[in-house]
């Protein structure tokens, strides 16, 4: 049941992922095209656009690796597992990703507090949107990474990461 209800949350969140980044990436190709041809044709633009694409970036590169976390499709500096078997792989695999989890979290913890200090500054990004509303996508980026890579810490590795033999003399 408790198993059945994670693999729906889990599912559900990969959609959600998936289509923002989607929406995400094509508004932004929309809305800078739109501010070219706004430029070029009329001699103006929206002044409040340029930092509006910049948070999109943001979320599209913050969303971009959860996905990449969530697909076991990260860069990742594991090249020992590689050349290891057995047990030795999986206790290497563990470590690393158990390593990277720890550094996402810290970078959870510390982006939070980043959001905190905006939300009491009440500094605003553009137009009326505040600053904290554009960051709270990093901790929670960075959380469910970590959320992501503990579980692959414990997983068996793809079959594209098998270990490598080393060719014969």
């Amino acid at each position: 049941m408790i198993r059945a209800a994670a693999r729906g949350f889990f599912r559900a969140l990969a959609r959600l992922e998936d289509w923002l980044v989607a929406g995400l990436t094509a508004a932004l190709v929309l809305l800078a095209g739109a501010q070219i041809v706004a430029r070029l044709v009329f001699d103006s633009g929206w002044g409040s656009l340029e930092p509006a694409l910049r948070a999109m970036v943001l979320w599209i590169a913050l969303l971009g690796a959860m996905i990449a976390s969530r697909e076991d499709r990260h860069l990742a500096i594991d090249a020992l597992s590689r050349f290891l078997g057995g047990g030795a792989a999986r206790a290497v695999r563990a470590i690393v990703y158990l390593g990277a989890a720890g550094v996402t979290a810290l970078l959870a913890w510390y982006s939070l507090a980043l959001v905190r200090t905006e939300y009491e500054s009440a500094t605003i990004a553009f137009a009326h949107v505040p600053a904290w509303a554009i960051e709270a996508m990093m901790p929670f980026a960075f959380a469910a990474m970590t959320l992501r890579f503990v579980i692959h810490a414990f997983l068996p590795p793809r079959p594209e990461s098998a270990p490598i033999t080393p060719a014969a003399p």
